[in-house]
């Protein structure tokens, strides 16, 4: 996509791969990947990096990437933020909330019930306010992919029952709910924003605000560990693989995807996670986890090869 702002008369037509198939899918599975790779850097991290100083910087330094490139082309003007400002603040607001909710819903909770609540329960709020706000009825197949995806991730990331129930907080389940809403909503206000302005550009300016948000939670943090080289190394992988590159390429798709069906897409995340988990962190899957692995690979498989018809899923021009 070049600099200039998208004509008033749509969005541009979305790529295709070679057969028809869109390119909106790929996008958002490369987005999820990066994505992904989130958990094996924080293990990365210095003991003394907390999650709320981490998940900070990430937003700050992606901020800042993405508004110096934006800047370097010319793409940031006040006629950009004029033709966007309610996608703009509902992006901006999605990925605050985001942030603050999940770590620290996770932090009540536990990580596997945190994860499976938070990445679980988007794509349901996805498709409740696709439906509310754009009519918009998700297919069979993406009933079934989600259906076998979220069964997937229950077994990849749930420990031994016993534990699981006693590491239930409702504080942290209602946080990480939270989360879930705010991902699915910061999805919907994305689609808009990606179908007004320059993706980059626009992420540039969302995720400044988000930052600004978060500014006196990232003030608030001891952050002396980033004087260790390999924590240094850690925040730029977070800021600019994980966060700056994976939500520009997941604006871009939303322009051919609909919303349920990208938040489920989403769910590459823990797969790729689990991944990592076992060829770099030298982490073991149980049986139950191995099915898990298997049913998030069949559940992606359906959305993935599914055609879009790119004239079924424009939004309303209005919100």
């Amino acid at each position: 996509m070049d600099g200039s702002s998208l004509s008033d008369a749509g969005p541009a037509a979305a790529p295709r791969l070679p057969g028809g198939m869109s390119a909106g899918p790929w996008l958002v599975l490369a987005a999820s990947v990066l994505w992904g790779t989130t958990g094996t850097s924080q293990a990365l991290a210095p003991a003394a990096a907390s999650s709320l100083a981490i998940g900070s910087l990430r937003l700050t330094l992606g901020a800042a990437v993405l508004l110096a490139f934006a800047a370097a082309r010319g793409a940031v003007t006040r006629e950009l933020i004029a033709r966007a400002p309610g996608p703009l603040l509902g992006v901006a607001a999605g990925i605050a909330i985001y942030q603050l909710a999940f770590f620290s819903g996770v932090r009540l909770t536990g990580v596997a019930v945190g994860t499976l609540v938070g990445i679980g329960s988007s794509p349901i709020f996805a498709r409740l306010f696709s439906w509310i706000i754009d009519c918009e009825l998700p297919s069979s197949r993406w009933h079934i992919a989600t259906l076998v995806a979220l069964a997937g991730c229950a077994l990849l990331v749930l420990p031994d029952g016993d534990d699981a129930a006693r590491r239930v907080h409702p504080g942290g389940i209602a946080l990480t709910l939270l989360a879930g809403a705010a991902y699915a909503g910061l999805s919907l206000a994305g689609q808009r924003l990606g179908r007004r302005v320059p993706a980059d550009a626009g992420m540039a300016l969302a995720f400044a605000a988000g930052a600004l948000a978060l500014a006196p939670v990232l003030a608030s943090q001891d952050l002396t560990w980033l004087a260790d080289a390999r924590a240094a190394a850690v925040v730029l992988h977070l800021g600019i693989l994980a966060t700056a590159v994976p939500y520009v390429l997941y604006v871009r798709a939303l322009r051919s995807v609909p919303v349920s069906s990208a938040v489920t897409l989403t769910l590459a995340e823990p797969l790729t996670a689990a991944m990592l988990g076992l060829f770099l962190l030298g982490e073991r899957l149980p049986p139950a986890g191995i099915a898990g692995l298997a049913c998030l690979i069949a559940g992606l498989a359906l959305l993935v090869t599914q055609r879009q018809d790119p004239g079924r899923h424009d939004a309303r021009p209005s919100l």
